[in-house]
């Protein structure tokens, strides 16, 4: 099953897509392909930071310096000291 895809037509600066013509060169790759993959990295870098962002939103730092805190457990292995 093929995935659906779409066009888009898209204008660079001329430096740019020469830049991008010769990375996806030496890459073995097509014009098309390099920028899917920039795309798809720029995206999962976001999303990325967005969920980080998320999670920091709902941590407890009180409840995290309390766990770190607590008595017993094991102590640290060997090169995992402070």
């Amino acid at each position: 099953m093929t995935p659906k895809t779409s066009t888009y037509p898209l204008r660079l600066p001329t430096s740019l897509k020469l830049a991008v013509e010769k990375l996806s060169k030496e890459e073995g790759t097509s014009i098309n392909q390099f920028v899917v993959l920039a795309v798809a990295e720029k995206l999962s870098a976001l999303n990325t930071a967005a969920f980080f962002e998320e999670r920091i939103a709902r941590s407890d730092r009180e409840a995290f310096l309390r766990i770190l805190n607590r008595e017993g457990g094991e102590p640290p292995r060997p090169g995992d000291e402070l």
